[in-house]
């Protein structure tokens, strides 16, 4: 199943949609404003932001006919989430800053071999509402007139009935070609205010319920701030992709009002983890 890597895939294309207005200056008046060569990008987005209608996540060989598992078919099918928007925590800065260079190299005999795009990123901080996702089957292929597959129950399986993030402000850097910082992607910054998961409802569908968590908290252990530290380093090997973390900040968790039956449900009360650390822990994300 594929599931994950094309779930990665999908994350890191949200924010390439054409709603975005795109500011760019070119290599003369980069060197006319800050003194050297290169290209800045700042994508700011409007009040409405960006909105997906429906996203679906195809999984063309399904789970299989493992014996093993109750169901197991082999039969396609897809996450369909129903609607997802983007929004600009404050719409008087850009949502997204990208200050690109290309650097050779003096070092080696063959230059090309260790020449790189260097892509430093900033990304502002956002507000992202995912409506209800739901389990369907995936219709047989797509139709290439229109470029759409889609699924082919009228309502899906839903399985959560939609959340909120909340993410703060937050850097990073690329490099494609010679990667000298050691890592396509790195994560050396602070995601300022930390990550708040709001509206989380997890249902069953067999038995009717739900579990219902009213808000997740996700802070670094900062009295002042709250901010979460991030270093990180992210690249794609033969194997997937290797998600490394590097930071040493413990972290602490809290999530306030656990539902168990309905979001209206009472709640059985708040749980709070204090101090985590996941130390130098990897997460390799692939297909099967």
């Amino acid at each position: 199943m594929k599931i994950f890597t094309k779930l990665a895939l999908v994350s890191s294309m949200l924010i390439s949609v054409n709603a975005m207005a795109m500011q760019a200056m070119d290599d003369a008046s980069m060197s006319a404003t800050t003194g050297q060569d290169g290209l800045n990008i700042g994508i700011k987005l409007d009040n409405a932001g960006i909105s997906i209608g429906k996203l679906y996540v195809h999984d063309n060989d399904g789970l299989g006919t493992d014996t093993n598992i109750t169901g197991a078919t082999g039969t396609a099918g897809a996450i369909a989430i129903n609607g997802v928007t983007v929004k600009q925590t404050n719409t008087s800065e850009n949502l997204l800053d990208l200050k690109i260079d290309t650097n050779g190299s003096a070092t080696t005999s063959n230059g090309a071999q260790g020449a790189f795009l260097n892509i430093a990123a900033t990304v502002g901080a956002v507000d992202i509402d995912i409506g209800s996702i739901g389990i369907g089957s995936s219709n047989t292929a797509v139709n290439t007139t229109t470029g759409l597959r889609g699924i082919k129950e009228t309502n899906p399986t839903e399985i959560l009935s939609g959340l909120t993030l909340s993410l703060g402000k937050v850097a990073a850097n690329i490099q494609l070609g010679a990667t000298p910082q050691g890592a396509m992607i790195v994560l050396n910054s602070t995601l300022q205010k930390g990550l708040t998961i709001s509206n989380l409802g997890i249902n069953d569908a067999a038995g009717g319920g739900q579990i219902y968590l009213d808000n997740i908290y996700v802070r670094g252990a900062d009295n002042t701030t709250g901010d979460l530290t991030l270093n990180a380093t992210v690249g794609v090997t033969a194997n997937g992709i290797v998600i490394k973390n590097n930071s040493a900040q413990n972290i602490n968790t809290y999530i306030q009002g656990v539902h168990l039956g309905s979001s209206t449900a009472k709640s059985i009360g708040d749980v709070e983890v204090a101090g985590l650390n996941v130390g130098n822990s990897t997460i390799t994300i692939s297909g099967h």
